[in-house]
C-alpha cells in the first residue's frame, strides 16, 4: 500500500467528520489571483484561469478557480465546470491530492464529487468498507451533484443491495372531504421536521401524497413510493378504508407502515403495520383503570348515543370493566339527535319512564327524595355539546354525586360552558392536551402557535409525533434496510412524545399514558 495512498484513507476518514469553512482553500493556496477582480465575466474568466492552470499540470488550482465559478450568483456553464472537474478529480490527481480536495472543496458539489473518487479508488484498492461508508455518505447527503448515481450503483456493488433513500412516503387526505384534517397532520409533521433540521441533523426527507380517503389512491401510491422513490417506510393514511387498503399493500411490499387511523385491526394485517393513533380501546383502559384502581369503584352504568362510535364504546367498556372484574349495572342508549333524555335516564334508575316527572324540591331544582342508585359511575361516550344537553337532566332526576366518565370527545371548552356546574368533578381522557403542564408539551405548544398563529390539536400532535419517532429511527445509520427499520419500530418503548409516551405492542398498537383530565372549579386540568 502507498505512503499516499494511506493519507488519503486518512483525510477521508476526517471528511466524512468535519466539514472546514470553504475560506480556507484561500489560505492553503495563497494565490492572489483567485478572485479574478475587474472582470466584465467572471464565470468566463475563472473558467479561463482553470484551464490554463489544468494544463500547466496544476490541477488543484484548476479546481479552485472552478469552485469560484460555481460560486458566482447567477453564473453559467455549471455543468461545463462540472463535467471539467470531475476529469480533473478522476484523472489527474494522486491519492493525497485527492483527499485534500475532498477536505477543501467539503460542502460543495466538488467535494461530493471528490468523495466519490476517493469511493472509487477505496474499492479499487480493496478496501470495501472504507468505499461503502464513502459511497453511503454521499447518497445521504444533501449536497446535490451531477454523478450521485455512481455512488449509487458503487454502494449497491459492494453492499449487493438496493440503495434505500432516508426518506418517508407520507399519505394523506390532502385534497376533498377530509382535506383540513390532513392538513393539520402535515403541518405538525413539518415542525417536527423543522427542528430535527435545525438541530443539525441529516437532511431526512418526507415525501407527501394526496390519497384523499380512496382506497385505490392509497394501494397506488403505497406501490409508487416504494418502487418508484425507494422510501424506507411509510406514515399514514389517516381514514379507515384509505388506511386499510395502505396497510395490505404495505404488508405485502414488505415496507413498514405507521398509520395515524383509529381503524379497528389495521396492526392486525402484517408485521409491518404500525399504528400511532388514540384508538377507542386505549381510552377505556384507561378510564376503567383510574375508576377501578384509583377510586375503588366496582358498579358503572352506560348511557351511549346509538351510532357507531356510541356503540363500540358501550361494548369496548362493558367488557373492560367485567374483565376487571366489575358489573355493569345499567346500560341505556338514546337516538343521537334527541335533546329530551328523561326516557333514558329513568330507565337508569330502574323505574318506569312513562310514570309522571316528580316534583322538584326547589332550591336544588332536583327531584324529591331520589331513589338509590345501583352504580356508582356513568359513562357517556359523546361529545361536549351532548353532554350540555345531559348533564343537567341527570342531576334533575337524582344522578348526582356520582363520578362521571367521558372520551376525549368531552375535551373542549363548550363543556363547561354549557354544562357548567353539573360537570364539576368529571373525568374523561384525551390523547393531547395543549394545557399540560408538562414541558415537552408545553414547547410543542409554543413553537407551534409561534409558526402557525393558532394552537395545535390532536391532529397536529399526533403528525408531530409520528413524524419525531420516524425521523429518531432514519437518524440511526445502522438502519439499512426497511426490515431495519420495522425491528427498529417494533423495539420502540416509552418514546417521549407530546401525545404521551409511547411503546409498540407486538402486534403493532402504540401504547400510551394519555392524559386524564378532570373539571375543577370550572376549568379543565391534568390530573396525573
Amino acid at each position: 500500500m502507498t505512503r499516499t495512498f494511506v493519507a488519503g484513507l486518512l483525510l477521508a476518514a476526517v471528511a466524512l467528520c468535519w466539514a472546514p469553512p470553504l475560506r480556507a482553500i484561500e489560505f492553503v493556496f495563497g494565490d492572489s489571483e483567485v478572485s479574478a477582480p475587474g472582470e466584465a465575466d467572471p464565470v468566463r474568466s475563472l473558467a479561463a484561469h482553470a484551464e490554463a492552470r489544468a494544463a500547466s499540470g496544476e490541477p488543484l488550482q484548476a479546481l479552485l478557480f472552478i469552485h469560484q465559478a460555481l460560486a458566482v450568483p447567477a453564473g453559467t456553464r455549471s455543468e461545463e465546470l462540472l463535467t471539467q472537474a470531475h476529469g480533473l478529480l478522476r484523472d489527474h490527481l494522486d491519492d493525497a491530492e485527492l483527499a485534500e480536495a475532498t477536505f477543501m472543496f467539503s460542502g460543495s458539489p466538488l467535494g461530493q464529487d471528490a468523495l466519490l473518487q476517493q469511493a472509487v479508488r477505496a474499492a479499487a484498492h480493496g478496501h470495501t468498507e472504507l468505499a461503502r461508508r464513502l459511497a453511503e455518505s454521499l447518497m445521504q447527503g444533501g449536497i446535490p451533484f451531477p454523478y450521485r448515481p455512481e455512488a449509487v450503483r458503487l454502494w449497491e456493488r459492494l453492499t449487493g443491495q438496493g440503495w434505500l433513500r432516508r426518506a418517508v412516503g407520507v399519505l394523506l387526505p390532502l385534497s376533498g372531504r377530509y382535506a383540513n384534517f390532513g392538513e393539520m397532520v402535515r403541518r405538525g409533521m413539518d415542525l417536527a421536521l423543522e427542528i430535527h433540521q435545525a438541530g443539525g441533523k441529516k437532511p431526512d426527507r418526507f415525501l407527501y401524497r394526496d390519497t384523499g380517503a380512496d382506497p385505490v389512491m392509497s394501494e397506488k401510491a403505497v406501490i409508487e413510493l416504494v418502487e418508484g422513490e425507494q422510501v424506507l417506510a411509510i406514515a399514514g393514511p389517516l381514514t379507515g378504508a384509505a388506511a386499510q387498503a395502505a396497510a395490505s399493500q404495505a404488508q405485502q411490499l414488505s415496507v413498514p407502515l405507521l398509520t395515524l387511523s383509529q381503524k379497528d385491526g389495521l396492526p392486525e394485517a402484517g408485521d409491518y403495520v404500525f399504528r400511532d393513533s388514540l384508538t377507542s380501546r386505549q381510552q377505556v383502559v384507561t378510564l376503567v383503570r383510574y375508576a377501578m384502581d384509583e377510586q375503588k369503584l366496582t358498579a358503572f352504568a352506560v348511557l351511549s348515543p346509538a351510532n357507531r362510535l356510541g356503540r363500540e364504546m358501550a361494548e369496548l367498556f362493558a367488557s373492560e370493566v367485567e374483565r376487571r372484574g366489575g358489573r355493569i349495572a345499567a346500560r341505556q342508549s338514546y337516538p343521537e339527535n334527541i335533546t329530551d333524555f328523561r326516557r333514558q335516564i329513568k330507565l337508569l334508575r330502574g323505574e318506569d319512564p312513562d310514570a309522571p316527572d316528580p316534583e322538584p324540591s326547589g332550591a336544588g331544582g332536583t327531584a324529591s327524595q331520589p331513589k338509590p342508585l345501583p352504580f356508582e359511575a356513568l359513562f357517556i361516550p359523546d361529545y361536549a355539546d351532548r353532554v350540555g344537553l345531559i348533564a343537567p337532566q341527570l342531576a334533575f332526576f337524582g344522578i348526582e354525586n356520582h363520578l362521571l366518565l367521558g372520551i376525549n370527545g368531552w375535551n373542549s371548552p363548550d363543556l363547561v360552558r354549557l354544562a357548567g356546574r353539573f360537570v364539576e368533578g368529571a373525568v374523561f381522557v384525551d390523547g393531547f392536551f395543549r394545557d399540560s403542564p408538562h414541558p415537552l408539551v408545553q414547547e410543542f405548544v409554543d413553537r407551534y402557535s409561534e409558526k402557525y398563529g393558532e394552537e395545535p390539536s390532536i391532529l397536529e400532535a399526533q403528525g408531530y409525533d409520528a413524524a419525531s419517532i420516524l425521523l429518531l429511527l432514519l437518524d440511526r445509520a445502522e438502519i439499512r434496510t426497511r426490515e431495519d427499520f420495522r425491528l427498529a419500530l417494533s423495539r420502540v418503548r416509552n418514546y417521549p412524545g407530546v401525545t404521551g409516551a409511547t411503546s409498540f405492542t407486538q402486534q403493532g398498537d402504540a401504547e400510551k399514558k394519555l392524559f386524564l383530565l378532570q373539571v375543577q372549579d370550572g376549568n379543565i386540568v391534568q390530573i396525573n
